[in-house]
């Protein structure tokens, strides 16, 4: 049996401490377990939650001795520094074998052992240049969701903290076990660790009389600069102007964020092969829909598809 222990702190995120009970510590019927999940701390007693409530935790470092794997969910606030039992508690584990394993703002504590010095790593997107610059050594991989070196691995928000560990169970006991349990949970049963996070947009309004509606009905339709700007009767650089004031971007790259986002749903959705979700999604052949696809995603169609849809 894997042993799996989580070192928690005052104050602990219970969402992120979550995440991994539900993929190492909770017994599903019909599923093999095949891991022990347990809780350790420093200073053992109760350990308030950024729930409100405190947790008991009767175990302290001593835990971490027999630990297969150690799991840091979170470290709050991340610029606490580690004491040096907790130090030389992680270096001791690591030496004999055991994988370190962070979920969100836990790298910052693994970061201080030096073990992710000359490595890549991650972290959620608006903490990943306060990692870079207070361990330049660390090669900060701010897009990717989790990042695996085999002994020691890091994911980045919360919710990619569950990827991590669905490809952790994935590594230690096959796909079909690991999709069983991201069944149950409701999860999609693998989303590569390359794919790229994506930090919340600002809201956008149609604030364009009508033309986002407009041109989003029509993204199967080749879709130029100088349409969009008839339909409003301005000229193309007035429309550009607009675009950039009120969305961010240009209205060529907005209309290509859609057919990346149309193409997502029908990836997601469908059957439907790769060549002709292009043609829907107007961006005329597979080849530039692939080259598309990763340059915004992060993955390729074919991957994205396997970890979307429920084998």
């Amino acid at each position: 049996m894997h042993r799996v222990v989580a070192l928690v702190r005052p104050v602990q995120s219970t969402f992120e401490l979550g995440c991994a009970v539900e993929v190492f510590g909770t017994e599903r019927a019909g599923i093999p377990q095949h891991y022990e999940f347990e809780v350790c701390t420093e200073t053992p007693g109760p350990v308030p939650t950024t729930a409100g409530y405190a947790i008991s935790v009767t175990h302290g470092l001593a835990a971490l001795e027999t630990a297969d794997t150690v799991l840091i969910p979170g470290w709050s606030p991340v610029d606490a520094p580690l004491s040096n039992a907790v130090r030389d508690a992680l270096l001791r584990a690591h030496a004999r074998g055991a994988r370190l394993v962070t979920i969100c703002s836990g790298v910052f504590a693994l970061a201080r052992t030096g073990l992710l010095d000359g490595r890549s790593a991650t972290t959620h997107w608006a903490r990943a240049q306060q990692l870079a610059r207070e361990f330049p050594d660390v090669r900060v991989e701010s897009g990717a969701l989790y990042v695996d070196h085999g002994d020691v691995a890091t994911s980045a928000g919360a919710g990619a903290g569950i990827d991590l560990c669905l490809h952790l169970v994935r590594r230690d006991h096959g796909a079909a076990h690991a999709a069983l349990i991201a069944r149950h949970m409701v999860m999609p049963p693998h989303r590569e660790g390359d794919q790229t996070q994506h930090p919340p947009p600002a809201p956008a309004a149609d604030t364009l009389d009508g033309l986002l509606d407009w041109a989003g009905a029509r993204l199967h339709d080749p879709l130029s600069v100088e349409q969009m700007a008839s339909f409003l009767n301005v000229s193309p650089r007035t429309l550009a102007r607009r675009f950039a004031d009120q969305l961010g971007t240009s209205p060529g790259g907005w209309v290509l964020s859609r057919r990346v986002a149309a193409a997502r749903t029908l990836l997601e959705e469908t059957e439907l092969p790769v060549e002709v979700i292009a043609t829907r999604v107007g961006l005329s052949s597979a080849v530039n829909l692939r080259r598309r696809f990763r340059a915004h995603v992060g993955t390729t169609p074919g991957a994205y598809r396997r970890a979307f849809r429920c084998p």
